[in-house]
Parts: C-alpha cells; sequence; structure tokens
C-alpha cells in the first residue's frame, strides 16, 4: 500500500482529484479534519492551527510559542495518520512532513490561472481584477510559507513525482493517473520505508513535549534513539541534558536521548 500527497492551488480541482481517489482506492482522505482532530488533541483553538498552515509566515509569530509549536501539533497528527498507510492528503506541506520516506506518491495539480480566476469569480462575486489579486496573494503567501519553513519552492517540479495540468487533462483523467501511478511496485511500503516513517513519527511525537520548553530545538529520531539539538549558551549543556531527560521521561518509542548544543551565532 502507499501514501499519496496532492500539493494543490486554490480553485485546482485538487480536493475533488483526492476525494475521488480515496474513494476509488478505499483510502481515507485528510485534509482540513487533521487541523480539527490536532486541535481537539492537544487543546489548541483551531483558528491558530488553520493560520499555522496557510498565512503567510510573520502571522505565526503572533502565537505564544511561535510557529514550532503548532507546527509540531500538526505535523505529529500528520504523522500518526500516515503511519496507518492508505491515505491520500490534499494540502500544504504533506510532502514536506514525509521526507524520506519511500512509499509515498507525491502528486502536484495545476489549473490555468484563468479557470481559476473564474471560479473565484463565481463563488465571491467579485471583479475578474479583484479575483486575479486575491488568487495572486494566495499562491504568494503559500510560497512564503514553503520557503520560510522548509526552504523549498512548492512550484519546484523535482519535489513531485506526477505534475498534473487539469485543462485538457481532465478531472476523471487526474484520477485514473493517479491510481495507476501508486500501483507501480516504487510506491509499495518496504519494512525500511516503514520505519522510516515511524522514527519521523516519534521525532515529531518527542518534539511536541520539548517545543514548549524549547522552541528553537532540532529532532530526529533512529531506532528509538532521539538526537535533539538546542542552539544556546554551551555552558547551559549540563542543565538541559537534565532538563530535557526529565521531559522525555517514560515517552513510549524512546531507548536513548542525546543532546547536542550549537553555541549561539555558529
Amino acid at each position: 500500500m502507499a501514501i499519496i500527497t496532492i500539493c494543490r492551488g486554490s480553485y485546482s480541482n485538487g480536493k475533488v482529484i483526492a476525494e475521488r481517489v480515496a474513494e476509488r482506492l478505499g483510502y481515507d482522505c485528510i485534509s482540513r479534519d487533521l487541523l480539527l482532530e490536532a486541535s481537539e488533541h492537544f487543546n489548541v483553538p483551531e483558528i491558530k492551527l488553520v493560520r499555522a498552515l496557510h498565512d503567510a509566515p510573520s502571522v505565526l509569530e503572533r502565537f505564544g510559542y511561535g510557529k514550532e509549536k503548532y507546527l509540531a501539533f500538526i505535523q505529529a497528527t500528520f504523522l500518526e495518520h500516515a503511519q496507518k498507510d492508505t491515505m491520500v492528503y490534499h494540502g500544504l506541506a504533506g510532502h514536506f512532513m514525509l521526507k524520506g520516506v519511500d512509499h509515498v506518491l507525491k502528486v502536484r495539480i495545476l489549473a490555468d490561472i484563468e479557470d481559476r480566476v473564474r471560479l473565484e469569480m463565481d463563488r465571491e462575486k467579485i471583479s475578474k481584477e479583484e479575483a486575479l489579486k486575491v488568487l495572486r496573494k494566495d499562491d504568494e503567501e503559500r510560497r512564503k510559507w514553503s520557503m520560510t519553513l522548509w526552504g523549498k519552492d512548492p512550484w519546484d517540479p523535482s519535489l513531485y513525482d506526477l505534475i498534473i495540468h487539469i485543462h485538457r487533462i481532465t478531472v476523471d483523467d487526474a484520477v485514473d493517473m493517479i491510481c495507476n501511478t501508486v500501483g507501480l511496485k516504487h510506491f509499495e511500503t518496504t519494512p525500511e520505508s516503514q520505519k522510516a516513517l515511524d522514527d519521523l513519527l516519534l521525532a515529531a511525537q518527542v518534539k511536541i513535549k520539548l517545543v514548549p520548553h524549547l522552541p528553537n530545538c532540532s529532532v530526529s529520531a533512529r531506532d528509538g534513539s532521539v538526537y535533539v539539538n538546542v542552539t544556546t549558551d554551551i555552558t547551559q549543556e549540563a542543565r538541559l541534558i537534565e532538563e530535557v531527560k526529565g521531559l522525555l521521561e517514560e515517552t513510549p518509542g524512546v531507548t536513548n536521548i542525546k543532546l547536542s548544543v550549537s553555541p549561539h551565532g555558529v
């Protein structure tokens, strides 16, 4: 089985395609529901999670712990779903959050700007000029979001396995293409790819515990060993080691903790 991520702009038919692919394959279809689940599970207002995914990065800094806290919530919830396999996710960042996992088909859906403008005009009852302005702003915010948090341009074709332009290729064609491609051997789950996903999930679960106390920490995991890096004064290393051990005590799956300190300005 496999995971499918669909990156899409507004009014590109990506949502419809994702839902039809999931229905045909018998997969779960995940998008905004992910935010609701994270909001309820971690007791964070949904509006903050929505903004964390969709607004320009500067908006996130208005929140208590900044973007790190809310993105950690979203990533952990997303990876919990992904670990079950057989998932279609449509929206931002799915392919970024699954870096290093091979059983993922990464899809980008494109649509002509004229078609997008027409749909925006019909839905919002606005002029062509207003619709174009809204869409350009939305596209630019999504690009800024990806560049700031992941250092990647979402328009970079090398990020995807399959890019589909909805125009001459119809929605039904796109569904066929995705379902046929995901059946290829390249996207089958293997013990190695499942382990990579398990490691990502453990790192995300650990980061949720650490980020309220160490918001600038980075976390990775491998075979139960958790690697934490914190940028701070080197003299704080001994204290931080004890603090991290205390925060992660009895965390399921953690067998070893390794902390490193990167001095400020290095």
